[in-house]
């Protein structure tokens, strides 16, 4: 039975701000946001470090709703100054270190950009919507991560809005302080946040140091595809406008001090979800013979399967063994269901890597 999409119109416009907004996650959010609420003013956010890229938002310049500042979320004045020039009264707050790898290798990045940044957004909201030009109606997302449960058993239920904090990595140990931080600023000083915990997104736009991404780019070039350990590591997937679907649905039903966990309903092992990824990446090459003049490195041009180019590598330190979510409270409580299967979502990241055209985003 078809599942009509919930009616996400908001009865007043939305002044938001959006973080890491030339990120993976952000970048989809602010192409969700503008077709979906084009009378929104949107002003989006990004330092663009290594994973932000400002190409990512040429289609959304032509919208006249929507504006690019290139800046930095531990500059309080500028955060301030936007807020108070652009009568900001939501943020969505998606910026963030977010690499395991890259926190274990250096962890500050990660307790600079996820702690102090986000204490540094609070401060400035506070200052601005509690303080100097009190806001009545405004709202402080949180965008968190179900690795801040740390890691479950292979028969424990899934992570619930009530399972306790056992952060296993730098990444996740900062992502957890910053949830505790918007927890206390709402508890504390009553500013209006909410917090959701999701689940491993992946789309179009997604930097190629994760999974997926990292699978494509590499099958194309020819090159190994690591598999930690065994590739028996289960992960929940959320394809990232479900998400997003999931965020808006927060801000217009989510009550404040809420913690809403989006989850996909869909676990696969790491090695499972490779060998996902070289049948659809051999079948799209087989469909379109066109594709081999443009990847001439890629095995699927010689007729040779992508799952040749697995290999086992050391497994990360502390690697979590499996991340589950239980998303009952944002199903039951503001009618959130993806609408897309995990097949339906993997095959249209895989075309947009193919083709780096996402088509008409708004």
């Amino acid at each position: 039975m078809h599942n009509p999409k919930p009616n996400t119109q908001h009865p007043t416009p939305m002044n938001l701000l959006i973080t890491g907004a030339a990120g993976f996650i952000g970048t989809n959010f602010v192409y969700y946001w503008l077709k979906n609420h084009p009378a929104d003013p949107i002003i989006a956010l990004d330092a663009l470090t290594y994973a932000g890229n400002r190409d990512n938002l040429r289609q959304a310049e032509a919208s006249p709703n929507f504006e690019f500042v290139h800046g930095n979320i531990l500059d309080q004045s500028l955060v301030e100054t936007l807020l108070s020039t652009r009568n900001i009264d939501t943020i969505v707050h998606f910026a963030a270190e977010s690499h395991v790898d890259r926190s274990i290798q250096g962890p500050d990045a990660f307790i600079e950009t996820n702690i102090v940044g986000t204490h540094t957004l609070l401060k400035a909201v506070k200052n601005i919507w509690l303080n100097k030009y009190p806001q009545p109606r405004h709202r402080f997302h949180h965008i968190s991560t179900d690795e801040v449960y740390g890691s479950l058993k292979p028969d424990d239920p899934p992570f619930s809005e009530n399972t306790p904090y056992a952060p296993n990595s730098p990444y996740a140990a900062s992502k957890a302080a910053s949830d505790h931080l918007v927890r206390a600023y709402h508890k504390t000083f009553g500013l209006e946040t909410t917090i959701s915990n999701c689940s491993n997104n992946f789309g179009p736009f997604q930097f190629p140091e994760k999974l997926i991404p990292l699978m494509i780019t590499n099958i194309l070039a020819g090159k190994p595809i690591p598999v930690y350990g065994d590739g028996q590591q289960i992960r929940d997937w959320l394809y990232v406008d479900d998400h997003n679907q999931g965020v808006d649905l927060i801000l217009k039903k989510g009550r404040s001090g809420q913690v809403y966990n989006i989850g996909g309903n869909n676990e696969q092992t790491n090695l499972d979800i490779i060998h996902m990824v070289c049948d659809l990446m051999n079948n799209a090459f087989t469909a379109d013979p066109g594709l081999a003049a443009q990847y001439p490195d890629c095995p699927c041009t010689r007729s040779i399967h992508p799952s040749t180019l697995i290999t086992h590598v050391t497994d990360r330190k502390g690697h979590d063994r499996r991340y589950a979510i239980n998303a009952t409270k944002i199903q039951t409580q503001l009618a959130f269901t993806p609408e897309h299967t995990f097949n339906q979502g993997l095959q249209k990241t895989l075309n947009w890597y193919l083709t780096k055209d996402p088509g008409p985003r708004i």
